[in-house]
């Protein structure tokens, strides 16, 4: 099965890294543990707790925690919990027996309502930039570290609960998590894991008759919602804002980190995580605390390059890439309002609170360096700027050195690399978005290509017809191409940028997102005088003259002594192993939200065994005119999606 053998291939890329003493769990996870435990025998040794201080306050109430990385809280028991749905694969990095799934206290300790025997709940402070500004103190506001349990096979792995109640760091809220955003959360944790790319995994999700109040829209229309906790696994949850507890005050919003002076706590921080999760960097550099934070950071820069570059190629968009949502460790963490993209579009926000568009999903490659770029900041003491400078070209080097070979496997360019197929994939990308075609079932199309066939002109025109089908029609790109606010409000703010792009900016808008609004505004304008026929013909000429590039590009794949057949086999198995069939799409997670809901998990279930293999044809038959209605039925999680999955996706 491929899944299982990207799985074992990815772990082993990162065996390479120093990290990967803590990874490589993702490639035995495919297996059962040698000995498998009950819920009472999980193996605890907590061993952040003993390292790093805990918050001498014991009572549970929201404060400044000075001088302390963790505060023991327990998690708020709810009202009659109810599994929605278990990964018995992400459990058993745990080394729990399948069969405790079954037992009735699995939800009463995975609810919160009971402490795992062995577990320390606490909650863990750290700071963040958020949307480009210094918040100050945030911390765990609705999640509880369990503790770290070590399986039979030596593997050490932090669990946690999320939505288990409030917390000395929730502020304002009430530390729950509701239903709908819990399903979400849960399936793309898997999803991702499943797709090949680094991410904190989920073990459980489960819900209660506890109610709690949301404003979904936030227009005073507020309604009660179930409560729902989901139990998230990873080496660490430690991530670039708890560094930045220490951080003095903030020139623009004034804020301090809550333990700033503390460099007592800093150097155990920095000497904790570098000691555990990058070991060698640690061991070669014992005597030389300067270059141990160098290899540190330059480890976490290819990390993370790696992991934005998968981002890209699979069209995840993060929505909400502040510090305190990055990992230390190079892994996908705390899922927002994220979204995949249907029809590519490089300015796709999902993230509806992002007035300005800074987490689009073009630029996450470059908030990603922006944020380590605070990190390092977090990490002066340590770190000079030379330093630091070196790891951020670490990371430019990794992005695209990952992205350009992840992006040349989905083409299918696997036996020669030449400079220009860059300009092949912008092109490829323009195409998509010109035309409106959807991202992911674009990429999936080009396997048709057959390469003993390139010199047919009707071979073309069957894959260009077939590129036609997942393309926009001008209803649903005028829908897409709808502004966020009304145009007279636009014009203001244009004219307000051009005069004093400062206080556009306090505003939480942009030159660059005013401009881009009234571009689509335009486009929409265009588009509503297009009929149908008319954009179907103009596409045509648009796949086509692209089609022509890679078909001039693909005959360079191959000389006179090579076995076409071959190659071509090569070619599409390669394809079809980086380019996934099934992803969480947004009407796909709100079909199943929508049904659990009403107290039905089945879809819930039925997309976890889907997202399981996302890159198998088997996991869905294909349809035809004489197709089941199982077939039919099955066909939704994998066809381009109805145009009211065109607009930006509620959180």
């Amino acid at each position: 099965m491929f899944c299982a053998k990207r799985a074992i291939k990815f772990s082993c890329i990162l065996t390479s890294s120093t990290v990967a003493g803590v990874l490589a769990g993702r490639r035995l996870c495919l297996e059962p543990s040698r000995s498998l435990m009950s819920l009472e025998s999980l193996q605890f040794d907590n061993r952040v707790l003993k390292s790093l201080p805990v918050d001498e306050e014991k009572e549970n109430y929201v404060r400044s925690v000075s001088g302390a990385c963790y505060s023991l809280v327990n998690p708020t028991p709810v009202k009659n919990p109810q599994l929605v749905s278990a990964s018995a694969d992400a459990l058993n990095l745990l080394g729990l027996d399948i069969k405790e799934i079954q037992r009735p206290e699995f939800i009463e300790y995975f609810s919160g309502n009971k402490v795992i025997p062995g577990s320390e709940p606490a909650a863990h402070c750290y700071c963040g930039h958020q949307f480009g500004h210094f918040s100050g103190q945030l911390g765990d506001g609705c999640a509880l570290y369990l503790g770290e349990v070590i399986n039979s096979n030596g593997e050490r792995w932090e669990l946690q609960l999320k939505g288990s109640g409030k917390t000395p760091y929730s502020r304002h809220a009430d530390g729950r998590k509701v239903l709908r955003s819990s399903i979400r959360e849960f399936l793309c944790s898997e999803a991702m894991h499943y797709l090949g790319i680094p991410t904190t995994r989920a073990g459980s999700c489960i819900t209660s008759e506890s109610l709690v109040a949301r404003d979904i829209f936030y227009n005073g229309n507020v309604i009660q919602e179930q409560a729902t906790v989901i139990s998230r696994i990873a080496p660490t949850f430690i991530r670039f804002g708890s560094f930045e507890i220490f951080k003095t005050r903030d020139a623009t919003t004034g804020r301090i980190g809550p333990s700033v002076g503390r460099d007592d706590i800093f150097h155990l921080l920095l000497d904790y995580v570098t000691e555990h999760f990058y070991p060698e960097i640690y061991k070669s550099h014992l005597d030389d605390i300067e270059a141990r934070t160098a290899g540190f950071f330059n480890e976490i820069c290819r990390l993370t390059g790696r992991l934005v570059a998968m981002w890209q190629c699979v069209g995840f968009c993060h929505g909400v890439l502040n510090t305190d949502n990055m990992s230390i460790v190079g892994v996908t963490i705390d899922y927002g309002p994220f979204g995949f993209l249907d029809r590519y579009d490089p300015a796709h926000i999902c993230n509806k609170s992002d007035d300005g568009g800074r987490y689009a999903f073009s630029k996450q490659p470059s908030v990603c360096k922006w944020n380590l770029r605070k990190l390092s900041e977090a990490l002066s003491p340590c770190l000079s700027t030379e330093k630091a400078d070196e790891g951020l070209e670490l990371y430019e080097m990794e992005f695209q050195q990952t992205y350009l070979s992840k992006i040349r496997e989905k083409l299918g360019l696997v036996n020669k690399a030449f400079p220009e197929d860059s300009d092949l994939v912008e092109q490829f990308l323009d195409t998509l978005h010109e035309t409106g075609c959807d991202f992911t079932n674009g990429f999936r199309k080009l396997n048709k290509v057959v390469l003993s066939h390139l010199n047919d002109p009707g071979h073309l025109e069957m894959v260009c017809d077939s590129l036609l089908d997942e393309c926009a029609t001008p209803d649903e790109l005028v829908k897409s191409f709808k502004p966020i606010m009304p145009i007279h409000q636009l014009m203001m703010f244009a004219s307000l940028g051009e005069q004093s792009p400062m206080i556009l900016m306090s505003l939480g808008l942009s030159p660059e997102m005013i401009k881009n609004e009234l571009t689509k505004i335009n486009n929409m304008e265009k588009v509503k005088k297009t009929t149908v026929e008319e954009k179907r013909k103009t596409d045509r000429e648009t796949w086509l003259t692209w089609l022509a590039l890679y078909r001039s590009r693909l005959g360079r794949e191959y000389t006179d002594d090579m076995e076409i057949d071959k190659l071509q086999e090569k070619r599409v198995e390669v394809m079809n192993n980086a380019n996934p069939r099934f992803v969480l799409r947004n009407h796909i997670a709100q079909s199943a939200i929508s049904l659990a809901e009403d107290g039905d998990f089945s879809e819930v279930n039925k997309v976890l065994q889907l997202l399981q293999k996302p890159y198998d044809d088997e996991s869905a038959p294909a349809v035809d005119e004489a197709a089941s209605s199982l077939n039919i039925e099955m066909s939704k999680y994998f066809c381009r999606p109805p145009d009211t999955a065109l607009s930006l996706s509620v959180t």
